[in-house]
């Protein structure tokens, strides 16, 4: 799957996207996965409740089950203006 990062999360990590082979049941399983690989990621999710997620591009929560899901991104939360 597709995992994309956007504002403060690609500054941390280094890279805008990156293709994912996982075998996480849930969000948070990806998550884990991410933050055992690297420092980097670790930084990037140390406050998951600073972070928002969607799934081929809707606004899902971190228990959401990743059972056909094409892309994951992760993104802090937006404000209007």
């Amino acid at each position: 799957m597709d995992v994309l990062y956007f504002a403060w999360v690609r500054e941390r990590i280094g890279i805008p996207k990156e293709k994912v082979e996982t075998e996480a049941a849930t969000v948070a399983d990806l998550v884990s996965e991410l933050v055992a690989r690297e420092e980097r990621y670790a930084a990037a999710f140390a406050d998951l409740s600073a972070l928002r997620v969607a799934l081929d591009q809707e606004l899902s929560g971190f228990d959401a089950p990743l059972s056909g899901v094409r892309e994951v991104a992760f993104f802090p939360p937006m404000t209007g203006g």
